[in-house]
């Protein structure tokens, strides 16, 4: 549960009588036993996704699916390795996030995979503590999909990618398996519309908006636009992964809605733009576009593991799996703070601020919490509840007189 700092990013020992080695010794073992395996960390947070869509989902569950890089500069660990050059060393984490359709809440990562030097390593294996060879990111995700398709959740999931899933192969294929999804395009691909090729960024500009909501962009208010349109993907794949001479593969036509939402400043300036696709049909776009808009609730959950909570670049484990294990455990202390902020009970309201008032922190105006700071308070009051079980109160008292010697005699 503890929020680190670079400097110290180790286990933290609860302020009880057991030593702080011992605590991480049980801690090394734990990481290292065999019998501990990913697919049964996963357990809890798959759990916790379907409690979650049962309390917060209506129509849909949101999924987003994105890819983190895993930087490390000490060279401890035998299994890195170059991701894209030789100087951006360390793993490659793919997370895919249950998000509510209902205000964005980040719920539970259902599955995950870190690649290696050695292969990749997912929660979802049967045989999860094994690498097997690493794919290229859509295929992983397409895997992954297949997974979460078979997991029983109460609602349909809509799987949300960035424009790293502008792949009309893999479009083809979700579309085949009956899934759901929301795309974000590029702007130069080309599809069908009144029966002409046109690119999507050109076609955006050809339609008539409608002012949706009031959002925030880069801190200030400004309004969102936008406008739909069908299209047809007719044009063929090309394999990123293919060597030497691209081929095309042809494929079945896929019908799509074409959704732009675009931020406007006061004078009509375009100050961001995104091109969606997608294959649901039964809400407004403008819902869309704010589902998509959600889809940064999985950078904030990266920036939990590492910066702003975890510090998980400077973790000390020596392997990819070790690594892994740990931020298994690690992403249920993320949930855990999810479930505090998405509770609107009167009781739980207090709990946060009081969890704020531990943590420390400072809140912007009309900003109630951060997860961060959540973090930071949970494990303060972690603290405080195992000092009150393990010492009492003569031995408290005692500890605070041996203290006043140093505070020149103040309480």
């Amino acid at each position: 549960m503890n929020a680190s700092e670079p400097l110290s990013a180790g286990l933290k020992s609860l302020p009880n009588k057991v030593s702080s080695f011992a605590s991480t010794q049980a801690a090394w073992r734990f990481y290292a036993n065999e019998a501990v395996t990913l697919l049964a960390l996963q357990a809890p947070l798959i759990a916790a996704a379907h409690a979650g869509i049962a309390a917060h989902c209506s129509q849909y569950a949101l999924c987003v699916h994105d890819w983190s890089r895993l930087q490390y500069k000490h060279d401890n660990k035998s299994d890195t390795y170059a991701i894209t050059h030789k100087t951006d060393v360390g793993y490659d984490l793919q997370t895919s996030l249950i998000v509510s359709d209902q205000s964005g809440q980040p719920l539970a990562p259902v599955a995950q995979r870190l690649v290696s030097a050695d292969g990749s390593y997912a929660s979802y294996y049967p045989d999860s503590n094994a690498p097997q060879p690493a794919k290229a990111h859509l295929d992983e995700v397409s895997d992954t999909i297949r997974h979460l398709q078979q997991a029983g959740f109460a609602k349909p999931l809509v799987h949300i990618i960035d424009r790293e899933g502008d792949s009309v192969g893999h479009i083809r294929q979700w579309q085949a398996a009956d899934c759901h999804w929301l795309v974000r395009v590029k702007d130069n691909p080309k599809v069908e519309h009144a029966g002409k090729a046109i690119s999507c960024k050109n076609l955006a500009d050809t339609l008539s908006y409608t002012r949706s909501r009031e959002v925030l962009y880069h801190g200030k208010k400004h309004d969102q636009w936008v406008a739909e349109t069908e299209v047809v993907l007719t044009r063929p794949a090309r394999p990123s992964q293919s060597k030497g001479k691209k081929v095309d593969i042809k494929g079945a036509p896929v019908t799509a809605r074409f959704v732009v939402s675009r931020v406007l400043d006061a004078n009509g300036n375009i100050l961001a733009q995104w091109l969606l696709l997608s294959n649901i049909n039964d809400v407004e776009p403008s819902t869309l576009a704010l589902w998509y808009y959600w889809r940064w609730q999985i950078e904030t959950f990266f920036k939990l593991l590492k910066s702003a909570g975890h510090q998980l670049e400077a973790w000390q484990q020596e392997s990819a799996l070790a690594i892994f294990k740990r931020l298994m455990v690690v992403a249920m202390a993320c949930v855990t703070v999810w479930a505090i902020a998405a509770d609107d009970s009167q009781e739980v309201a207090k709990l946060r601020a009081f969890l704020i008032k531990l943590s420390g922190r400072q809140m912007r105006k009309q900003v109630e919490f951060t997860y961060p700071a959540l973090l930071a308070g949970l494990w303060s009051f972690l603290s405080m509840l195992e000092i009150m079980q393990n010492y009492d109160p003569n031995e408290l008292e005692e500890l605070k007189i041996s203290a006043m010697k140093f505070f020149g005699g103040l309480v």
